[in-house]
């Protein structure tokens, strides 16, 4: 898959650029990135009703005036995230719709263990995000990839051009960091 990816960034370079590259990768890619949608939208639905697959055509429709993106895996992160931050925004127009119903603190350990059910956490853990990129966006990145996307350390560290390692001690401190933000 990886001559594949390389050969359409290669063919959107000489057509019209880099929505020529994003439309070739689409049919390489729609099984991931289904896959992606679903877990996003199983994990941050909070009663949601949007389908997987109109999530994953919604971020489709945000990345593709994207520029090129050098691998797989960053196509791959940034869909995740684009997956995200539309649950995201569905959730806050939800909430909004309900008046301002006020955000409930959870820990990062107890979202990975199930699925949000109420809008309100995932707007807790999205906000804990940004209080953390504010710290170190690095680490969000790794929060990124390895909670949303799915990745594991060594997808992460390629996704984003570091060690492994450093990949490790990110997604510890992140998750401590975290942890402590969020029990507050």
């Amino acid at each position: 898959m990886r001559g594949s990816w390389r050969r359409s960034l290669g063919q959107g370079a000489q057509g019209n650029g880099a929505s020529d590259s994003t439309d070739a990768l689409l049919p390489l890619l729609y099984q991931e990135l289904k896959a992606i949608a679903r877990r996003e939208r199983l994990r941050l639905s909070g009663g949601e009703t949007l389908a997987t697959t109109a999530l994953l055509h919604e971020a489709y429709a945000r990345l593709a005036p994207a520029h090129g993106f050098p691998s797989r895996g960053q196509f791959l992160a940034s869909a995740a995230v684009t997956m995200r931050r539309i649950l995201i925004d569905r959730v806050r127009a939800q909430l909004a719709a309900k008046r301002g119903a006020g955000a409930e603190q959870v820990g990062l350990d107890e979202a990975a263990d199930f699925v949000v059910e109420d809008g309100a956490t995932v707007l807790g853990v999205h906000d804990a995000l940004e209080r953390l990129h504010a710290v170190n966006p690095r680490l969000v990145k790794v929060v990124e990839c390895r909670f949303f996307a799915g990745y594991s350390e060594l997808e992460t560290g390629e996704a984003l051009g570091i060690s492994e390692r450093t990949v490790q001690r990110d997604w510890a401190t992140a998750r401590a960091w975290l942890k402590k933000e969020m029990g507050r």
